[in-house]
């Protein structure tokens, strides 16, 4: 039954139309709500069932605004019908019709989770359509505040897990310039397993690290934060290629528990002084080296990604003359994995490089930026992966 309020000039009120389920097994009782409906004024679409399990037939199918509920009902009766029909519908405002002799069942309903309570044979047109308006009004602000509260907890994780993912770098006397960008794969989505660091060491060398651990969501970040700070530790303490990669490794599947989770990553040893990188790739990608003369993918040895194999891995090291001035981008798949623009086809890492070339000439942190943005219009959302890049600038001219 579809009703619909006019003023009183006679057009259509511009009050929108409440979604109404009423589910009462008495027919009587049925009518006399149909026809409280109708001079209450509301403009409303109702939907009338006689057992719990036709409206969760009914709830199953599409949204309703507010039901109107009898409380004896031929499959369950009680306080349980509420919270039967609150978990069918824990956004729906529900309205419990008590008799004349149930003198607590009230206020019992409304501690069981329904919004408000009529006593039938005490129902006037005017108090129907209050209570009507103020129990959807009620739900849907105590749906509004529950989504708040839940963003703010969201936002709150997220900012704990990036702290933890995007640590301040520790440099000291490096003329380095360090730039690093994370981003999300999705809109609310939790931050993924891709992580960053830089320290100096002792000697004035950097070491850099990224990597990216399988997976999405809590998981893989707590998992990634972690390996960053086992990193960061290890690298203070001494710690370097091979040996560094094996003590990570063993972190990783002491901590992962029983998920399947591994992780890929490149470290990275910068020596200003003898102008060279020295690189480990671990299951990851090479880094891109930026000179005078342009980008170019940098061509280094490949190790296993750590936590695959049920034997210790083993990583060759790759070492890199470094030009006077120039530039060393760390970055993670999903700068890479995104379309671009096409239906089908992947960016690349020669897709990403014809990006760089199209890039004015700009400073580190806004060059970043610009290509990021580039990527992200290019795959339109098809695509959802943590990123995270990490370059490292220098002129030693």
């Amino acid at each position: 039954m579809t009703a619909i309020a006019t003023d009183i000039s006679g057009r259509p009120s511009p009050e929108p139309a409440y979604r109404i389920l009423l589910i009462e097994d008495d027919p009587a009782d049925a009518l006399l709500v149909e026809e409280l409906l109708e001079d209450t004024g509301l403009r409303y679409e109702l939907t009338t069932r006689t057992t719990l399990a036709e409206a969760r037939t009914e709830l199953d199918a599409r949204a309703i605004d507010c039901i109107l509920l009898d409380l004896h009902l031929p499959d369950m009766s009680g306080t349980e019908t509420i919270a039967a029909v609150r978990e069918l519908a824990p956004h729906t405002a529900v309205i419990v019709f008590t008799g004349l002799s149930e003198t607590q069942a009230g206020a019992e309903a409304m501690a069981a989770g329904a919004q408000d309570y009529l006593v039938k044979g005490k129902v006037e047109a005017d108090l129907l359509h209050r209570t009507v308006r103020y129990a959807v009004y009620r739900s849907r602000t105590e749906r509004t505040t529950a989504e708040a509260q839940k963003a703010r907890l969201h936002a709150e994780e997220n900012s704990r897990l990036q702290r933890g993912l995007l640590p301040q770098p520790i440099i000291g006397t490096s003329a380095v310039t360090v730039t690093t960008r994370y981003l999300p794969g999705a809109e609310k989505a939790l931050l993924g397993g891709d992580f960053l660091d830089v320290v100096e060491g002792d000697d004035g060398r950097l070491h850099a690290v990224v990597g990216d651990v399988s997976g999405h969501g809590s998981d893989a970040a707590a998992l990634g934060v972690c390996l960053r700070i086992s990193w960061r530790s290890l690298v203070l303490g001494g710690h370097h290629g091979p040996d560094l990669l094996r003590l990570m490794e063993r972190i990783l599947i002491a901590e992962r528990g029983p998920q399947p989770l591994f992780a890929t990553c490149t470290l990275l040893t910068f020596d200003q002084s003898a102008a060279t990188a020295t690189l480990y790739l671990a299951g990851h990608h090479e880094p891109l080296l930026t000179t005078p003369d342009g980008t170019r993918e940098l061509v280094a040895a490949h190790g296993m990604a750590l936590g695959i194999a049920p034997i210790p891995g083993t990583w060759p090291a790759t070492v890199v003359p470094l030009p006077d001035v120039g530039a060393l981008t760390l970055y993670t798949d999903g700068l890479t994995e995104g379309h671009n623009g096409s239906n089908t086809e992947r960016l690349g890492v020669e897709g990403l490089l014809d990006l760089i070339r199209d890039l004015p000439p700009t400073d580190p942190a806004d060059h970043v930026d610009r290509l990021i943005d580039r990527t992200q219009a290019l795959n339109a959302g098809r695509h959802t992966d943590d990123l995270a890049v990490l370059r490292l600038d220098w002129d030693n001219r």
